[in-house]
């Protein structure tokens, strides 16, 4: 019993006659009773008897024929299931993203990918950018979004945005009056500062020590939305990714630029040497038109 028989056979059955089921096989119509014949000896039961140049189904074809249609709705869906595969990977797709975007840009791409795919799960881990790069290049993340102070190897990274901080301070602080903040305007100021081994700290670091002034941090945090959160509530100021302001200048928060221009810059994480799925690529685009409308914004 092979395939191309039962295929024949099944197909018989739901045309009526061998002549259509060859036009559906596209064979000749010799080859369809070819099959027929070879599966009735294999079976050693008839499928068929043969009334005036007809095929009409014998009792026995016809509970035969139960099995094989079960058989072939099988068929049916590993054929739609290998089609989602080659479409769209696993159907699930994971992100990763460092605390920055989490508030802001992520959750706006989210939306903008389940309006195209409603039915796609989605996992969204919120971690520290090395913890996102070492899940990324042990492949329990399809993308991930870092700041640039990873170690990039091990993983295929692109430059996914780079923004100029600003300086967060609470409402009352003498430096709201300022249309720009300077290293020189920072001197003897108390200051909440990202922690060392971040790249934007460094380069905020070099500023000041360029200009001639030594910051004064008395608190140290990974995450630019707690410096927004602490500058709101007491007097000291700190330098900020834009990206994670939302919300708190609605409360009160005010910023400033910070001068010279700070950049914090995000990559953008994809297993290395890894074919990209259909759905991670959607996503990918969705995350670039979210940062293009925000650039936008601020330009």
């Amino acid at each position: 019993m092979k395939f191309r028989q039962l295929e024949a056979y099944y197909t018989v059955m739901i045309s009526g006659s061998t002549v259509r089921a060859a036009e559906l096989l596209q064979v000749t119509q010799p080859a369809i009773s070819r099959s027929i014949a070879e599966l009735e000896a294999s079976l050693r039961f008839q499928l068929f008897n043969r009334v005036r140049g007809r095929l009409v189904p014998t009792p026995e074809g016809q509970l035969f024929f139960r099995e094989v249609s079960e058989s072939f709705k099988g068929l049916d869906r590993l054929r739609a299931a290998a089609a989602s595969i080659r479409e769209y990977g696993s159907g699930v797709i994971r992100i990763g993203t460092l605390s920055a975007l989490a508030a802001t840009m992520v959750p706006r791409a989210v939306q903008r990918f389940r309006l195209k795919h409603p039915k796609v799960p989605i996992t969204l881990q919120v971690a520290g950018s090395a913890m996102i790069r070492n899940m990324v290049a042990e492949g329990q993340l399809d993308l991930g979004l870092a700041a640039d102070e990873i170690d990039l190897s091990g993983v295929d990274a692109q430059l996914f945005a780079s923004f100029a901080g600003v300086i967060a301070m609470p409402v009352d602080h003498p430096l709201t009056r300022l249309i720009s903040v300077t290293p020189a305007d920072l001197m003897g100021v108390p200051l909440i500062g990202l922690t060392p081994e971040d790249r934007a700290r460094h380069r905020f670091d070099q500023a000041m020590a360029d200009a001639g002034a030594e910051p004064d941090y008395i608190i140290e945090t990974p995450n630019s939305s707690t410096i927004c959160a602490l500058a709101m509530s007491g007097d000291a100021v700190g330098l900020v990714n834009p990206l994670s302001t939302e919300g708190f200048v609605e409360r009160g928060l005010i910023l400033r630029p910070f001068l010279p221009k700070v950049a914090f810059r995000t990559y953008l994480l994809f297993r290395p040497d890894d074919q990209r799925a259909v759905l991670v690529q959607s996503f990918t685009d969705e995350l670039f038109g979210v940062r293009n409308t925000l650039k936008t914004r601020q330009s």
